[in-house]
């Protein structure tokens, strides 16, 4: 299994679809329950963002996964048909300075899950890369850390807010 494709329609109903395809490619690599987790967080969040702000919900509008391997690790570029947008300018969820806001809230946790998160096509496209060598348990322990104390931050701040 080196390259493999799906095509979606922008639907939230359609992310089961990606849910298995992701599944699947972790069983071919006898990818570990604790990666695997990291991975389908991340590629569905960023299949949700094309579906929502790329292609607007608009269901005649196309979302394509692609899959790739290598000697280093795995792969997953999902494009959108939308307009793009800045990645560079997207805010900082966990920047205590801003209200809080939602927006920015996918970008990192993708960020935090992948080992590498590459924006092309004016951000039309989002390569998330996983190395097959950093999947252990201390990497996965290091991203649920990040995970648990963002969550922590951001529950205090909808406590502030009530």
């Amino acid at each position: 299994m080196k390259k493999h494709t799906i095509k979606i329609k922008s639907d939230l109903q359609e992310i089961h679809e990606v849910e298995k395809f992701v599944e699947d490619i972790c069983d071919y690599y006898n990818i570990n329950n604790s990666y695997f987790g990291n991975i389908i967080v991340a590629i569905t969040e960023a299949v949700e963002n094309a579906i929502q702000h790329g292609n607007k919900n608009d269901a005649t509008k196309r979302v394509s996964i692609l899959f790739d391997s290598t000697k280093k690790g795995i792969s997953f570029t999902i494009e959108d048909e939308g307009m793009g947008f800045d990645s560079s300018i997207i805010p900082d969820p966990t920047n205590i300075d801003l209200k809080f806001e939602k927006k920015g809230t996918g970008i990192f946790l993708m960020k935090t899950l992948a080992d590498e998160v590459r924006f092309s096509e004016n951000g039309r496209k989002i390569k998330l890369i996983f190395n097959i060598s950093a999947i252990n348990q201390e990497v996965y322990m290091t991203r649920k850390q990040y995970v648990e104390e963002y969550l922590k931050h951001k529950k205090g701040i909808f406590e502030k807010n009530k």
